[in-house]
């Protein structure tokens, strides 16, 4: 067994994709359009779904805005730089919630940003 996906429903489809593929990196996997459901699917991930993970961003027609919800807590990517990650996603317009720096109690470093839905995304540095 593996993890698959993780689904996040946006309110705006293109924005939400050209935040995940700029400045976190990921690569646009596939789309599937669904009228007669009135949906909309992109899959967006850093390598093949066929090993690795992706996240499902859904977009119901008509909706342009979903409360994130007090259960989900974040999405987890490892970087080779938090600190340069995060100036890239303020480069683009994105939101950091917290800088770079080390995990409360440990030497791992995190940051956090937020994505266009105001989901978490939190940002782990890779050890060297």
């Amino acid at each position: 067994m593996r993890i698959l996906h993780t689904m996040l429903r946006v309110g705006d489809l293109q924005r939400s994709v050209a935040f995940y593929t700029g400045p976190l990196g990921m690569r646009l996997l596939r789309t599937t359009d669904r009228p007669e459901q009135q949906y909309t699917l992109a899959f967006v991930g850093y390598g093949d779904e066929a090993a690795e993970p992706a996240i499902e961003l859904t977009w119901n027609y008509g909706v342009d805005r979903y409360e994130p919800g007090t259960g989900f807590g974040h999405v987890a990517i490892e970087v080779t730089d938090a600190a340069a990650a995060c100036e890239r996603v303020r480069a683009a317009g994105g939101t950091v919630t917290r800088e770079a720096g080390p995990v409360k109690g440990g030497t791992t470093v995190i940051a956090f940003v937020q994505d266009p839905d105001g989901y978490k995304v939190e940002l782990i540095e890779r050890r060297r």
